[in-house]
């Protein structure tokens, strides 16, 4: 699997039994605390290969840092924070690249191990099955206003959390069942990425506003004007391909649309496995939920509804 497939990652097949999963991905601090950017950032560099159906095996630090204007302890703590995430995983962390940069970025380039018949990929959804999400949605909103001083405390933590949160249990817990597609959402928010596994799959996807999680403060600050410009870029880019109920405002439609760092994994599966999965979940910090279905091909690609009941 390579970059035709638009998938979360490469993979490349070395025996009947094994298969490499390669991904890269850094970025700009998104939060003040370096512990916490470290954490975020191999979480989020990490995730791409749980949505492949991989186990993380190894990792490379790639580093972009101002080392005469910041100080030292602060790329230190950068560092710690991924390699504690990365001890987390499972992987080892093998090494890495380093530059002096005017500005700070981090990430890994990280490589997993999956069994070439148990790949998950983002193409496959067929019309009946249902659209689980594993993490809530708001990510790029509350970002944009953590550094517009604009949160609350708790609502910073929270955001902070969820983005360090490895999709590890997500992905193993899947393991047992058999979905049809897989991927993460991030940059392209829900609407975009499920826009991606629809359309590479020949269907229609109806999401269902009202059954999508969110991080607490999310509306507020929405309904405020706080909207990151990756947000309403993925609501220009998606406007000929998105169906909005006509009672969702706009505030409400950036956020199902948001451009988000470290997101959860969007499952496509059979209504009855959905089931069991939402329940092997229920013991992990973020569970899981259906947000939505999968649809014969419409007008639309991607459908977003606001059921009231």
């Amino acid at each position: 699997m390579g970059i035709d497939t638009k998938d979360d990652a490469g993979v490349y097949k070395l025996t009947d039994e094994i298969a490499l999963v390669q991904t890269v991905d850094y970025f700009t601090p998104i939060v003040d605390d370096p512990y916490d950017f470290g954490q975020i950032a191999a979480a989020n560099a990490l995730s791409d290969v749980y949505a492949m159906g991989g186990k993380p095996a190894t990792v490379l630090n790639i580093v972009g840092f101002p080392i005469k204007k910041l100080p030292p302890d602060m790329l230190a703590s950068i560092l710690l924070g991924a390699s504690d995430k990365v001890k987390e995983s499972g992987a080892v962390l093998a090494g890495g690249h380093s530059i002096d940069d005017p500005e700070p970025k981090f990430g890994l380039s990280c490589t997993g191990i999956v069994h070439p018949d148990r790949i998950f990929k983002n193409v496959g959804s067929k019309p009946g099955e249902v659209l689980v999400l594993t993490k809530p949605l708001g990510v790029g909103i509350m970002t944009t206003a953590i550094k517009a001083n604009k949160t609350t405390q708790m609502e910073t933590r929270a955001a902070t959390k969820v983005m360090a949160e490895l999709n590890k249990t997500a992905a193993e817990k899947l393991e047992k069942y058999h979905p049809s597609a897989v991927t993460d959402v991030t940059g392209f928010g829900l609407v975009g990425h499920g826009y991606e596994m629809a359309s590479g799959s020949n269907v229609s996807f109806q999401l269902d506003f009202n059954a999508v999680p969110f991080l607490p403060g999310t509306e507020r600050l929405a309904k405020a004007g706080i909207i990151p410009g990756g947000t309403k870029e993925n609501l220009e880019w998606l406007k000929d391909e998105v169906s909005y109920a006509d009672t969702l405002k706009y505030h409400e439609r950036a956020s199902i649309a948001d451009s988000i760092t470290s997101g959860g994994l969007l499952v496509s599966m059979d209504p009855e496995e959905a089931e069991h999965y939402i329940q092997d979940m229920e013991d992990s910090l973020y569970g899981a939920h259906i947000v939505g279905k999968v649809i014969e091909p419409g007008d639309k690609t991607v459908y977003v509804t606001q059921n009231n009941n």
